[in-house]
């Protein structure tokens, strides 16, 4: 009985400095990898900085061309404006464009127009309830209603 006590000794001592072994291998491939990408990311910060940069300097450039022609507030508000403008385009590049299901001609399915209610205005709500999705002819009138028919339509 006694070997078998120190086989299980043995055996418990084997886990932990395999678990050990592990975690320290572990360790170290996270340190690596981390260590790549914190250098991939001082790269992209760098080189941003620098486009940040070389797009005011360019920007600047573009005043000081328009400055030679026409006075300083000009020159400095058609740069914003073209700057503005480039802002913009970017901006929709980077959106994504919805695929329309089906392209056709006048056939091609168009959501209904969004009309806003009366009350759009004032934030207060619509001053009238909206209308039923159903055509008049087919909604119930209080005169036609039978209390022994189910109340859901199959």
């Amino acid at each position: 009985m006694e070997r078998i006590d120190h086989l299980e000794h043995l055996d418990k001592h084997l886990v932990d400095e395999l678990a050990q072994v592990a975690r320290e291998t572990i360790r170290e491939e996270l340190r690596e990898q981390t260590r790549k990408q914190r250098r991939t990311a001082t790269l992209y910060a760098a080189s941003g900085a620098l486009a940040l940069y070389a797009g005011a300097a360019l920007a600047l450039a573009v005043g000081l061309a328009l400055g030679i022609g026409l006075p300083d507030w000009a020159a400095a508000l058609i740069t914003s404006a073209i700057l503005g403008v480039l802002a913009y385009v970017l901006r929709g590049a980077a959106r994504p464009h919805p695929r329309p299901a089906h392209q056709g001609g006048a056939d091609a399915a168009q959501p209904p127009p969004v009309v806003p209610h009366a009350g759009a205005a004032t934030g207060l709500g619509a001053p009238y309830p909206p209308m039923p999705p159903t055509p008049p002819d087919e909604a119930p009138r209080p005169g036609r209603i039978d209390p022994e028919e189910p109340h859901h339509r199959a």
